[in-house]
């Protein structure tokens, strides 16, 4: 069940895959790996992108099981109608619950850091009903938005990073390794589930590229651009404000660029840290919810996707109320999340392929 109108370019889709990667892990990353990685958090996210560009690129050997499926499809053709609906369900289950912690994180950011006396309940009203629109819009829609605004991301990240440059101290990250191996692959663990491992959702979207010829190359690339920014914009965090201070606040990247000083005439610019950051997440948030309305609508075999999103919206508003009582609460639970990544993103996909090729060599898939 493909919808006409679903169809992006293979540019619009790299440029996805990019702003995904970035998403909201620009603004806490740097504090979450930085609490486990000290001054070697530079290290972890170096590594994590190399284990996290493989990672992709097996997602991708695994959509060419059936090209033109997509990870619903796929899981009702190879593991049978209801297993494959079951397992279907934990996707769309693990896709919605992120989107509920991201807008959670939006609230929790706007009323902590922008605007401290707005209720919570206002902010996720107003940012859901955007979200809702766009993705009740498609995916065509979705990709052609992000196509208009990702060179302003990157012209904003410049505009943060080149004036941070003479602030730069290079003691903030020696001697490297001094506490060992240990401390790196904790913070690794975090860095590759959660950009890189989430994109098994991204298998959704590979049947609606047109040239479907070049995903693999456009995928790679897409996964390494925004995990290059993510790795400079860490290693720049460490850089100039230290693992202790990246380590201790919430939003490391928006402490960041209040350091930015210009001739006492360019300051308090954070906002745009924040701009970037709320571009990205609307796009990611985006992109979890038509993932769980189209994969719902896939699985339940509806003819058309549209008519699960403002339910799914509604109770994605309340849960995100109640889902935790603050964003400490959240973060405190970043030791449990890469678990359930690698569940949903590694082992389900494991037990596709297992069962792919068992059907193969008995009867013929």
């Amino acid at each position: 069940m493909h919808y006409n109108n679903h169809r992006i370019s293979i540019h619009q889709f790299t440029i996805l895959v990019i702003i995904y990667v970035i998403g909201d892990a620009i603004l806490i990353m740097p504090s979450i790996i930085a609490l486990e990685a000290e001054k070697d958090a530079w290290i972890a996210a170096v590594f994590s992108l190399v284990i996290g560009v493989i990672i992709v690129m097996v997602y991708y050997g695994i959509s060419k099981i059936s090209p033109n499926l997509t990870i619903i499809e796929l899981n009702k053709k190879v593991m049978g109608k209801f297993i494959g609906t079951c397992i279907s369900f934990l996707y769309l289950f693990y896709s919605f619950l992120y989107a509920t912690v991201a807008l959670r994180e939006v609230g929790d950011f706007v009323t902590t850091e922008v605007l401290p006396d707005t209720p919570i309940e206002a902010i996720h009203i107003l940012f859901l009903i955007i979200v809702l629109m766009a993705t009740r819009l498609g995916l065509e829609t979705i990709a052609r938005c992000v196509e208009i605004f990702y060179p302003y991301i990157f012209l904003l990240l410049i505009i943060i990073i080149i004036p941070l440059i003479p602030e730069i101290n290079l003691d903030n990250i020696q001697p490297a390794m001094e506490g060992g191996v240990q401390p790196i692959a904790r913070a690794s663990l975090t860095f590759i589930t959660y950009p890189f491992v989430e994109l098994v959702l991204f298998m959704m979207f590979f049947p609606y590229v047109n040239e479907k010829a070049k995903i693999k190359k456009n995928l790679f690339q897409g996964v390494l651009v925004g995990g290059i920014l993510l790795v400079v914009f860490t290693t720049l965090t460490i850089l100039v404000l230290g693992y202790e201070q990246t380590s201790r606040y919430m939003y490391p990247g928006y402490l960041l660029a209040q350091k930015i000083n210009i001739g006492e005439f360019i300051t308090r610019v954070e906002i745009v840290i924040a701009g970037i950051w709320f571009i990205t997440i609307f796009f990611r948030i985006t992109i979890y919810l038509y993932f769980t309305c189209h994969g719902l609508a896939q699985a339940l075999n509806l003819k058309d996707y549209r008519s699960t999103v403002y339910p799914l919206g509604i109770i994605m508003f309340v849960l995100s109320l109640t889902i935790s009582p603050n964003i400490t609460y959240i973060n405190e639970m970043s030791s449990i999340w890469p678990f359930y990544d690698f569940t949903i993103g590694l082992f389900l996909p494991a037990l596709l392929v297992l069962v792919a090729l068992i059907r193969k060599k008995f009867n013929g898939l």
